[in-house]
């Protein structure tokens, strides 16, 4: 469902890696009424005392699960009312603990001596509801985050890059580089920026295979490559290329991300992560185009 003034003027940019109070209050309620209206139940029911069947959730025991799970939740989250929010990757663990939980209640017979429907659950239905009302909360306060139909949060690529990205499938002709651009392309879109940094490592650790994949000595078919990708009668971009090329090994040995050593600048921002793998992956998607040894969407 989207609204009027998404419909006029298109949708909040989603650049916002940090769940902030407002988005963060959408969540609780959103935990909260499933909470009351019993979709919790389908994981952890409240028995009716008659032994017919659940007819609620069982919010204390929902409580220590989510405890024992995500440590960082001592009490139960959906009734904090701290001045900050929780920590962005808690709270996107939270969603995804519930969206395994719940399940859409379904009202069964009226247990009249206790005043309750007893109930059962449509698990499907509960979780395509559940993680449509979450999307709609991350996209109505600009988060760069989207629950999947599988239930894992993923992390929004770029708009420049989340097309070319979200379902590409690599068929370069070597199945190590494949994997290792699948690897990139998985890591990369990852919430946790610790594993986004790994994407880099993948990603570096793909274009130097991509430079020996016609011959094993770089000096000799690295000018090729280049010459591949510019054609004959482009000298200034062919320079360009080449001065590109060598800054990108530069890059790739100077900072942490094929080598870990203290003398090697880490890459601490989420926002350098993107810079430094739209830069090479795009680099190594016109080296691929050019040689035949492409992809699918």
């Amino acid at each position: 469902m989207s609204y009027f003034s998404e419909r006029e003027h298109g949708e909040r940019p989603r650049s916002s890696e940090i769940i902030g109070e407002g988005a963060w209050g959408g969540i609780q309620a959103l935990i909260i009424g499933r909470i009351e209206d019993g979709s919790f139940g389908a994981t952890y029911p409240e028995t009716c005392q008659d032994g017919a069947g659940p007819f609620g959730t069982d919010a204390n025991l929902l409580a220590r699960a989510v405890r024992a799970e995500i440590p960082a939740f001592a009490d139960p989250p959906w009734f904090d009312n701290a001045s900050e929010p929780p920590e962005t990757l808690d709270i996107l663990d939270l969603i995804e603990f519930c969206w395994r939980a719940v399940g859409q209640p379904i009202k069964g017979s009226y247990h009249g001596y206790f005043q309750h429907y007893h109930l059962s659950h449509d698990t499907d239905v509960g979780r395509d509801e559940f993680r449509e009302a979450v999307n709609r909360i991350l996209r109505r306060n600009g988060l760069t985050y989207k629950l999947l139909q599988n239930g894992q949060m993923e992390r929004l690529a770029p708009p420049v890059l989340r097309e070319l990205l979200t379902a590409a499938t690599f068929r370069t002709g070597d199945n190590e580089l494949d994997a290792m651009l699948e690897k990139a392309r998985k890591r990369f879109f990852d919430p946790d920026i610790s594993v986004r940094r790994e994407s880099l490592e993948a990603l570096w650790d793909a274009w130097e295979r991509l430079k020996t994949l016609n011959g094993p000595d770089k000096k000799t078919q690295f000018p090729v490559m280049l010459n591949n990708v510019s054609g004959p009668n482009s000298p200034v971009f062919r320079e360009a290329l080449e001065n590109e090329a060598r800054e990108l090994t530069r890059l790739g040995n100077k900072l942490q991300i094929r080598h870990a050593e203290t003398d090697r600048e880490p890459v601490s921002e989420s926002s350098h992560v993107d810079y430094l793998f739209h830069r090479l992956f795009a680099f190594v998607a016109a080296v691929l185009k050019a040689e035949g040894r492409g992809w699918s969407n």
